[in-house]
């Protein structure tokens, strides 16, 4: 086994490697706030503007009616030890020297060990036990080790168990459920809060996007793809043979034994299921597969492009094109915390079935809570998405420019702009397919991204991050000789012509103090 003091090396060199991301990590203590009372100073802009603050509705929150009525191992906020003066942590009394160590380091230690050694360590003190038994550590037990190779039975430890010792008898696998006393972590306490906690009514109320049906492919470039604006779009999938078919069973029964992309492993779509149907956890897995229509080719005929999306200049690459299209299927709870799609590439999204809660905001105006590097490869943020909304969506109620927010029902598609933050989390169980597009409103841009310094770390979903701008320029140009040409020279007269406000040149990703040089 390994020393403690050769585990805390190793760890604290990794965390050395990874220190702009650890600095900028949301507080542990953060998690059993019920308000955020001002945003980072690091997030503030001199375009975001203040108006007096909505009223609080004072609604505390609520726990999902399957979650347990508390932490399994009786672990309570930090908090709590301040209402009881008597009582003396047991979390500190059962890691010895290690106390002095934050929750979280304690976690990365034994995140060295395998399972064998873990499952040693429990049997040390409690606290030691409860530590051991905490659930990511187990989780990416299996995801490192059984490459998709198992099937969720109920817990991650004992998916772990009975795939590793395949010769117990599942049944007779036994996780313990021993609850331990005086026990305070709002580390901990937070990952169970986050995985049992419903979403508060008023996370959902704000619904200020734009929403059309029946408009025309010009209607839609004029007032939403050439603005850089979000829409939702009502009626594009009323010919789609998808949304009268995709249910769960008819999808087992078409690729329940096909294997699909879920987080860094590929999974059985009947496996995923079961997972997903049994998961309490502050991260689901979520099923995100961009080799779907190949996998599956009827799939890939089951659904159409939306009329407004049909110019997609990627396609001139042919099968050079990166990653492009994903079928996404996800239990609630699960989505995507704040990014920006790849390659600045626009994006629409289709709900097939369920439902998804939307947050956006425009290009220059990061979200409270979220810290881009400089070079925009990296990005840190909550662990999870319940998390943000607990301790930042309040801090945007203060703000006049509000982010663009909406539910996305079945048969709805919403257009997402270039360089758009924006988080999506399922209200249930969703089957979504989504695409990222280039049109000539948007090729200007992705050259742009494509050339940069740093494009072997930022270019996405192909191979060849290199060299993906010289070939992508020189088919756009053997395809639609003069586009280039013509682009460029559209764009320089607009900015010249158009007085803009500073709030729409940050809504505008076209418009910048760069040059296009082509």
């Amino acid at each position: 086994m390994l020393s403690c003091r050769s585990m805390l090396s190793q760890t604290i060199k990794k965390k050395k490697k990874n220190k702009r991301k650890n600095e900028n990590k949301i507080s542990a203590n953060r998690a059993v706030s019920r308000k955020q009372s001002s945003i980072s100073k690091n997030n503030e802009s001199p375009y975001q503007e203040y108006e007096e603050e909505e009223e609080d509705t004072g609604e505390g929150f609520s726990l999902k009616t399957s979650a347990p009525p508390s932490h399994t191992h009786g672990v309570q906020p930090l908090g709590n030890l301040y209402l009881n003066p008597g009582c003396i942590n047991s979390r500190n009394t059962g890691l010895g020297n290690l106390q002095t160590l934050t929750d979280e380091l304690v976690l990365d230690i034994l995140g060295l060990l395998d399972g064998t050694h873990l499952g040693v360590l429990a049997t040390v003190s409690k606290s030691f036990y409860v530590f051991t038994n905490h659930e990511p550590l187990w989780r990416n037990l299996v995801l490192e080790n059984l490459n998709g190779g198992f099937s969720y039975n109920g817990s991650w430890k004992s998916t772990y168990i009975a795939a590793s010792y395949p010769s117990f008898e599942v049944s007779d696998i036994c996780v313990s459920r021993l609850r331990v006393r005086d026990f305070y972590s709002d580390y901990l306490f937070q990952s169970w809060l986050c995985a049992n906690l419903e979403m508060k009514p008023e996370w959902l109320e704000r619904d200020n996007i734009i929403r059309r049906k029946g408009i025309s492919v010009e209607e839609f470039v004029l007032n939403f793809e050439e603005p850089n604006k979000p829409v939702l779009l009502e009626g594009c999938l009323d010919n789609w043979v998808a949304p009268k078919k995709w249910d769960r069973d008819y999808l087992v029964r078409l690729c329940g034994d096909v294997r699909f992309a879920v987080g860094p492993v590929e999974m059985k779509l009947e496996e995923y299921f079961k997972y997903s149907d049994h998961t309490r956890e502050e991260r689901p897995l979520y099923l995100f597969d961009p080799k779907f229509a190949e996998k599956v080719p009827k799939l890939g005929s089951e659904y159409e492009v939306p009329v407004y999306f049909g110019e997609d200049l990627f396609n001139v690459l042919g099968n050079e094109r990166p990653d492009y299209r994903w079928i996404i299927i996800g239990p609630a709870g699960s989505g995507s915390s704040f990014h920006i799609d790849p390659n600045s590439t626009s994006a629409w999204n289709a709900v097939i079935k369920g439902s998804k809660k939307w947050v956006l905001f425009p290009p220059d105006v990061v979200p409270p809570g979220v810290h881009p590097s400089p070079d925009g490869a990296e990005v840190a943020c909550p662990v999870s998405i319940i998390e943000w909304f607990m301790n930042f969506y309040g801090a945007t109620k203060t703000w006049k420019k509000k982010p663009i927010e909406c539910i996305c029902r079945a048969g709805e598609v919403i257009f997402v702009p270039n360089g758009w933050w924006h988080l999506v989390i399922n209200l249930e169980e969703s089957i979504a397919i989504t695409q990222n597009y280039v049109s000539r409103r948007n090729l200007l841009n992705v050259l742009d991204f494509l050339k940069r310094p740093n494009a072997n770390t930022l270019v996405s979903g192909t191979r060849d991050r290199v060299n993906l701008y010289d070939k992508f320029k020189n088919a756009i140009e053997t395809s639609f000789p003069g586009t280039l040409e013509q682009l460029v020279q559209e764009a320089e007269e607009k900015r010249a012509q158009q007085k803009l406000s500073f709030w729409d040149t940050v809504t505008d990703s076209k418009v910048g103090a760069f040059k296009f040089s082509f």
